[in-house]
């Protein structure tokens, strides 16, 4: 229900402002690869500024990592479909055996040393601008008792707590990482730290851009009243609709829209 509204909302907005919206598969185009036709983690990765970057490369029959434990990740993916944990060389053995059978394309990535996991959402304010205007910060929780849990909305122990008490400054310190990388339109970036004071000094690790439709976590944090969700929506589509009609249209345009609708059936079936 939640996307059924995130999607009414974004039309209805887009109707009223003069938008196309079919023009939101453009907004993040230029880091889609056409010959791969995707969003490939690996080149997202070489985007990071090394002090925020994890090493990751192709998974190979030979490949051998250099430290334990390691996530094993689709090329391309949403939701953690398809991610597998391999915290020594006979599991890392194993499920490559396993992931290199199939055909998505598959890579492995070391595992972050924060101990919190958090999610950042942000829609800038116009295509090339400088400034966000939605921005929100989420800590994603897991009950399990894992060291390495594979967080996302399918997994019954992730949990999400939406962290609203950033003040301006602070908000705009951490808009102010963000800029440090590409100008992504409107992205989910996660990150693992120790600590949110952590993540507002620059003392983080960069586990996943989401640059495909990503969701914002904080509408699955039960916490916030239903009603507060919803005008978060309302806010943010607005937000979205007028960023989608500030895309000029002399951007060269890429078809992403159904090589993404099958690649998503892919790692769904």
């Amino acid at each position: 229900m939640l996307r059924i509204r995130l999607v009414f909302w974004y039309m209805l907005w887009c109707v009223r402002i003069g938008a196309r919206p079919w023009r939101y598969f453009q907004l993040n185009a230029p880091w889609f690869n056409n010959d791969k036709h995707l969003f490939s983690k690996l080149e997202m990765d070489a985007l990071i500024p090394e002090k925020w970057r994890l090493h990751q490369e192709p998974l190979q029959a030979d490949s051998r990592p250099r430290s334990w434990p390691v996530f094993l990740k689709p090329e391309w993916g949403q939701n953690a479909r398809g991610i597998i944990v391999a915290t020594d060389q006979p599991a890392f053995d194993n499920a490559r055996r396993k992931v290199l059978s199939g055909r998505i394309p598959y890579l492995f990535q070391e595992a972050a040393e924060g101990k919190r996991e958090f999610e950042l959402f942000y829609i800038r304010r116009q295509a090339s601008g400088p400034d966000a205007a939605v921005l929100s910060v989420t800590e994603t929780l897991n009950g399990n008792s894992q060291r390495w849990p594979v967080n996302s909305i399918l997994n019954p122990n992730t949990t999400h707590h939406t962290l609203d008490t950033l003040s301006p400054d602070e908000q705009q310190l951490l808009w102010r990482h963000m800029n440090e990388l590409p100008a992504f339109r409107i992205a989910r970036i996660g990150l693992r730290a120790d600590s949110l004071e952590a993540v507002l000094k620059g003392r983080f690790q960069i586990i996943e851009i989401n640059l495909f439709v990503p969701m914002p976590l904080r509408l699955l944090d039960e916490r916030i009243p239903l009603q507060e969700r919803q005008r978060f929506i309302r806010s943010s589509m607005l937000a979205l609709a007028r960023l989608t009609k500030s895309v000029p249209l002399t951007q060269p345009r890429k078809n992403i829209f159904w090589p993404m609708l099958f690649l998503n059936y892919r790692m769904r079936t």
